[in-house]
This record gives C-alpha cells, structure tokens and sequence, in this order.
C-alpha cells in the first residue's frame, strides 16, 4: 500500500510537473508568438516604407522633370510672347524632351491673338517614341479657361498640379496637370503653360508597391481624390496601411496589406508547433525554445542591417549635397577657377572639400575625418556646417580653425573623433594666401608652367577634435599668376596597389608636372587617373578627395572680351543646362535661337558618341567680343564632324539618308567651323559675327 501510495505521489507529482511544463510551454510559446507577431510588423512596416520611398522618388524625379519642362515653355513663350506661329514648334520641342509619352500646351487668354479666333491653344502630344502630333485644339467647345489647370494659372505665380480629369482633347486619357503662368512684358499673366501626367504611368508603380503576393495600394491627391483608386476592402478583415506623402505635388501614396497575408507563415507555424506540443513537451520545448532564439536573432539582424542600410543611405544624401557640384563656380570672378571631386571608398566617407567667396576672398578647407562610416558622415557635416559659420565673421584661418576646434572637442564628439583640415584664405586681388594646417597633407603649388611644384611649408599643428583651445598658428605666402593650389586627402598619397605599395608624393609630384600648363580640372584630372591606373584592380581603402584652386592674376581685358564656360556630364538630360547658359551670356534676341540651336545639336552629337560606354565631361567656352567664338571640348575617342559628307537637301527625306543634318545646320548657322584634336582632347570651335 505504502509503495502504491508512493508510485500515486509520483505520478501526480509527474502529472502535476507534466501540466506545469505544458502551461510553461504554452505560455512561452504565446510570447514567443506575439513578439514574432510585433517584429514581423515593424519589418513590414520598413519595407513599406523602403518602397514608398522608391516610389516617391520615381514620382518625385518624373513630377520635376514634367516642371522643369513647363518652365522652358514658360519661358520661351515670354520672350516670343507675340509670336503664336513660333509656339507650334516650341512646345514640339519641348515634349521631344520628355522620357515618356505625353502632351504639353499652352494656352492664351481669349482673344489674345485676334487672328486666332477667341480660343487659341497649341498642343504637342507625342503618339510613339518617334511620333509627335501638334495641332490648336483651342475652340468654342474646347473652353480651357473652365479647366482648372488653366484657373490654377492665374493664382499661382509657379509650377501648380491640379486634381485629376479626363482629357478629351490633348492626351485623351485621366490626366492630372502642370500649369505654369506666362507673363507678357508688363508682368501680366496671357497664358498658361500645361503638361500632363497620364495615370495609367502611375500604375505601373506596382513593381515597387507590391510588397506582398497580395497587398495592394492607391494614390491620393492633396484634396483626398483618388488617382489610383483603392480597391473594396472585405468587411471584418483587418488591414496594415502605410502612407507617405509626394514632395513634388502633394499627393499621398498607400501600400495596404491585409493581416492575414501579412501573418501568413507565423500562423502556419504556430499550426505545426501545436502539433508539435501535442507529440512530445519535452522535445518541444527544447525545439520551440531553440527556435525563437534562432528566430529573435534572424529577425534583429534583419532589422539591424535595413537600418544600417537606411543610415548609409541618409549619410550619402547628406555627404553629396553638402559638397560643391557647380565648376567652374564664379562667373563674376574670370581670374578664380577651382574644380574638386570626392570618391568615397565606402557608401559614405569622411572626406570633405568646401569654399565660397565674401569681400573678394576665397575661403576654402579640405578635411578628413578620422574613422569610417555613418559617424565620421556625421562628423564631416559638423565640419562643414562649423567653417560656413565661422568664415561668415571671423578673416584669420587661426581663428576659425581654433573655434572648429573647440566645437569638435567638446561633448559632441563623443565617439573621440578627429579631423585633419587645411583651412585657407585667398586674396583674389593680390593672389595672397592665409592659411592654417589642422595635421592634414602639405598642399602642393604648381607654377604656371606646370613644369615645378613644390609643397607649402606647413606648421605642425594638431588636428581638430584633439585638445580644447589649442594654440593654431597661420602662415603666409603669394600665389604666382596662373599658379595652382592642389589640395588632397590622405587617399591618394596612401592608395595600394595589389602589392601593396604607396603611390606616395614622389608619383604624386610627377604627375602634377608632366602635362604642361593645366587647369585645376585637368590637374583633377590627370591625378585621378594617374592613382587609378596605379591601384589597378586592387580594392579602394580610403576616401579620395581631390581640390585644386587657380589663380590667374589680375584679369586682363582683350577689346572687351567676356569669358563663359560650362562643364557638363555626357548626360543628355542635360540639355536644358545648355540653354540657360546661353541665356546667362546676354545674346541679341535675333542669335538666341539660332545659336541655342546650333550649340545644342553639337553638344548632342559629342554626348551622344564621344564617350561610348562610359561617362565623361563636355567643357563649353565662349569668348565674346565683337563676334562669338565657341569651343566645345571631350577627351573621347577621336571624331571630325566637319569632315562628313553634306547631305543632299534637294532630296526627300525618304531619299536622303539619315544622319548628317545636324552639322550641316551648325554649318548654316554659325560663320566658322573647325576641328582639331589637341592632347588627346577633341576640339570644336565655333565662330559667330555679332
């Protein structure tokens, strides 16, 4: 009885340990599954977020190109603002611009042009990729003044985008326009510039919004009309919504998910583990347990690298918008030109250039920061931001240098960071150099010969960010005229190749002396090159930044000349850069078109065909005296332009074979034309008599 009663004991006491493992397992389980459940959300959530980003880009990229777009035939329109005839081919010009099928218009008050009728309304719409339609659909029963997007016109003073509508006579399809006002010389508003978006482009978001099998999404607009409608929901379901709003024009985008595709696979999963409970406690609980360990890692590491992802990201914006992109950058200053470029090794880098001009003084630094990554992204736009304030008040390169120091040493720099700087100050009407060296590389002065440098001489003061209130010392020296400053970091004395040997100062050296006279581009240049073909293929273990200032000297007039010049990529969504430099250089209204015309074609036939593959630069000089002599210069490969045979104009246009018009209309336009290649360089001059 008494062994009975013990093996009763045990067995409750096995029962009641049974039932406490189960409620055990059973409640670790529910937390394991409600967790899950809240991390599988806020990853849901993220990546929503990552492609409503995407998204809004796309929108955002297309909404400005469309802007962009209106205002050139804003533009245009005001400077031939009594031209109606000229219309017809600037708004064909102007769809002829756009990537994707569109229509664009412009619309005139009634009766502006008597000769027109009441309406008049010239519209471009481009049918295929080589097919443009352009016809006046302005008419009685065609009133544009009722449409919004003509209201929006007279109310807002720049790019408005009105609520969706059916196009009947231009696109004939749900639109949602741009307008733009034109005004006449007085300032009025006599027109209204219109382009459209077609929503059936909108769709074709899903690629980026599909971020389930079955989710969904929709496009609002700022005033709640639906532009890609949200389809019904089922009553009972319950649906995971996230929203982002478009910069551009207002309008609001959802991706919605429901729960039970959202949640599918934990479900499913809690399905087998059930199962699984019931076969063994035991084995369960070891596997359970093991799994959500397993589980809880993979979904923090998942969380831990879209995060790090979302950082370097936000960090590159950061970094490239900081730095300057505009070369050459003062047109009031001919006797200054300065070109720098950045190369991170990494997403982001530490690496940093920057200068602006006040009182007829050049400020510039060059800095690099100690450390990799997000954090030393950071420390470079604190670095940025310190010598834009200080150099607004303060003329002594020791005194802004020793504030920048005290900034960086104090509690914000809690990662113990520092940053090596060059800070100095350049009189542009004496060629006198102030400056300081935070611990950073000795700058190179190239004579204007290009055949001797040497380094500045540099105090050794500590870098940024090592001890508070340190005494910083500046030093003086005079730029010879047509001398070049050349600035770098770290990254290009240091580079390795796949021994792991240094190009070092002594290669560095050679290089800035074995071309010649150069500009600060392409001293640049020449430099990246020069370390490029250097490392070959061995990986890049530093940040690269690359800085060269020239000074010409006091600026010499020739009869009254005027220099121009513009730098651009061999992008040919360029283009409309080129316009507005033309603008800049003052022509005679008769030669703007004309000139504009010929420029275009020319930079489009070297963008097109001189860099095949890869990317490139095209420079763009004019001189301007009492005629107009325009240079276009590449490096790519070798081609005359001049030397292709004339086409034959008297035959049709099936007839003539293609190519050959373009420089046949530079021809016509322009007095002279001549080619030459130069240094490896092709050479276009252009001659125009004023």
């Amino acid at each position: 009885m008494k062994e009975n009663r013990n093996i009763r004991a045990n067995a409750r006491s096995g029962l009641w340990i049974l039932i406490m493992a189960a409620v055990l397992l059973e409640a670790i389980s529910c937390i394991m599954y409600f967790t899950s459940r809240s991390a599988i959300r806020h990853e849901a959530e993220q990546r929503a977020k990552t492609e409503l980003r995407k998204a809004e880009l796309e929108i955002d990229v297309h909404a400005i190109e469309m802007e962009t777009a209106a205002k050139t035939l804003a533009l245009l329109a005001e400077r031939h603002v009594n031209e109606p005839e000229y219309m017809f081919g600037a708004t064909r010009m102007a769809v002829s611009t756009l990537r994707s099928n569109t229509s664009m218009a412009i619309a005139y008050v009634p009766d502006y042009f008597p000769g027109k009728g009441r309406f008049f309304e010239v519209c471009s719409s481009r049918i295929t990729e080589d097919s443009i339609y352009t016809r006046q659909i302005g008419s009685a029963e065609h009133d544009y003044t009722q449409m919004e997007w003509w209201q929006n016109g007279f109310v807002h003073d720049s790019c408005w985008w009105c609520e969706p509508y059916m196009d009947d006579s231009g696109s004939k399809t749900m639109v949602v326009s741009c307008s733009c006002p034109v005004h006449d010389r007085n300032g009025k508003v006599v027109a209204v510039v219109c382009i459209d978006m077609s929503l059936d482009a909108l769709k074709n978001l899903s690629e980026y919004l599909q971020v389930y099998p079955n989710s969904y999404y929709s496009i609002r607009s700022g005033a709640g009309m639906e532009i890609v409608p949200t389809p019904d929901t089922v009553a009972g379901r319950r649906y995971n919504i996230f929203e982002e709003e478009i910069d551009a024009t207002g309008w609001h985008i959802e991706i919605i998910i429901p729960d039970e595709e959202l949640f599918r696979g934990l479900n499913h999963v809690g399905k087998i583990v059930g199962i699984l409970m019931l076969l063994g406690l035991l084995v369960l609980v070891v596997i359970i347990y093991a799994s959500g360990k397993n589980f809880a890692k993979l979904i923090n590491l998942r969380n831990q690298q879209d995060r790090i992802a979302s950082e370097l990201t936000i960090a590159r914006r950061i970094q490239m918008a900081m730095l300057p992109t505009r070369f050459p950058p003062f047109e009031d200053y001919p006797n200054l030109y300065a070109y720098g470029i950045v190369v991170p090794a990494k997403e982001v880098g530490g690496d940093l250039f920057d200068f602006y001009i006040r009182e007829d003084k050049l400020y510039f630094c060059i800095g690099d920061v100690s450390g990799k990554g997000v954090p030393a992204a950071i420390v470079m736009a604190m670095t940025r931001s310190l010598f834009r304030s200080y150099t607004s008040y303060l003329d002594r390169p020791a005194q802004i240098v020793s504030q920048m120091n005290n900034a960086l040493t104090g509690e914000s720099n809690n990662q113990d960071m520092f940053v090596t700087l060059f800070l100095g100050v350049l009189d542009l009407t004496t060629g006198d150099l102030l400056y300081c060296n935070a611990g950073h590389n000795q700058p190179l002065h190239i004579q204007r010969d290009g055949a001797h440098c040497a380094m500045l001489d540099c105090k050794a003061n500590l870098p940024l960010g090592v001890i508070a209130d340190f005494g910083y010392e500046e030093q003086e020296t005079a730029l010879s005229e047509g001398g070049t400053v050349f600035l770098y970091t770290d990254g290009l004395t240091e580079a390795e190749n796949n021994t792991h040997e240094q190009f070092g100062e002594a290669r560095m050296n050679a290089t800035a002396t074995d071309g010649g006279e150069r500009s600060p581009h392409e001293t640049v240049e020449a430099m990246q090159a020069a370390v490029t073909a250097f490392v070959g293929e061995a990986e890049q273990s530093d940040d690269l930044t690359l800085f060269a200032i020239q000074w010409k000297g006091e600026q010499v007039s020739v009869k009254g000349a005027k220099h121009f010049s513009l730098v651009m990529r061999n992008d040919i969504q360029q283009i409309p850069t080129l316009a507005e430099w033309v603008d800049m250089i003052g022509l005679p209204e008769e030669l703007n078109m004309p000139i504009n015309l010929a420029l275009e074609e020319a930079v489009s036939n070297v963008m097109l065909y001189a860099y095949p593959g890869k990317s490139g630069q095209v420079l763009v000089e004019c001189t301007k005296t009492d005629k107009l002599v325009f240079t276009i210069t590449d490096s790519g490969i070798p081609f005359d332009p001049t030397q292709q045979e004339e086409p034959d104009v008297t035959q049709s246009a099936e007839e003539r074979p293609i190519g050959g018009l373009g420089i046949f209309l530079v021809k016509q336009i322009m007095n002279e034309v001549h080619y030459e290649r130069k240094d490896g360089k092709n050479i276009l001059t252009l001659v125009k008599e004023m």
